[in-house]
């Protein structure tokens, strides 16, 4: 008897837990139904990158999405993508779409660059467009990290938005991860990166095959 484990036919692969509860809190806020797919942690960017081909092709999936961070060059990582993906004939557009990339139809395959699609960053910069506007709290958090001294600075300059984002989050009623705040209200959903990210998963993976 083959009691092999069948792999899911609806995956959303991201690159760390944060990208994993992030993306379950922002689809519960947004009504999909969260077990409508399975979220799969990579461990990083090169890792889901490389992994693609085997996970689209991965027998009886239907539907295939991918988060990763731009980083500091949207046109690269798009290029890495599409070479990627053109290993099994599958085409992308030349540049991502800014409301998130989706192609072909079984297995449909969604791509999304963090944060928008068009700009450099992470994670983190995704979550700083979730605070709420006006809010009194983050510009405090913005300018405790720039004033570190630099002897003091454990991170780059590249990770400065993180810091801001974790010195804002730490500030909170109930301390916690960005998921947690999601689920919590303490951010917001109502931003436009947040909503095209929402309509993404959702026509990613709430539509029919």
């Amino acid at each position: 008897m083959d009691i092999t484990p069948r792999a899911p036919s609806r995956v959303l692969v991201v690159e760390g837990d944060d990208d994993k509860h992030v993306a379950q809190h922002v689809a519960k806020r947004s009504g999909l139904d969260t077990s409508s797919f399975e979220v799969v942690v990579k461990g990083g960017v090169y890792e889901v990158v490389d992994a693609m081909t085997a996970d689209i092709k991965a027998p009886g999936r239907m539907v295939a999405g991918f988060v990763v961070d731009a980083n500091d060059d949207v046109s690269g990582r798009w290029a890495s993508v599409k070479d990627k993906l053109g290993q099994i004939s599958l085409d992308l557009p030349g540049e991502p779409n800014p409301a998130g990339t989706i192609v072909g139809k079984t297995p449909r395959v969604g791509i999304w660059l963090m944060p928008d699609n068009e700009s450099r960053g992470e994670l983190e910069d995704f979550i700083a467009t979730m605070i709420p506007e006006g809010d009194p709290v983050w510009p405090l958090a913005q300018k405790y990290i720039k004033g570190i001294p630099g002897t003091y600075r454990k991170f780059t300059p590249k990770k400065a938005r993180r810091a801001e984002v974790y010195a804002w989050l730490a500030s909170r009623k109930n301390p916690g991860p960005m998921g947690a705040a999601i689920g919590r209200h303490d951010l917001t959903t109502d931003g436009t990166p947040c909503r095209e990210f929402s309509l993404w998963l959702r026509e990613l993976f709430a539509c029919g095959i």
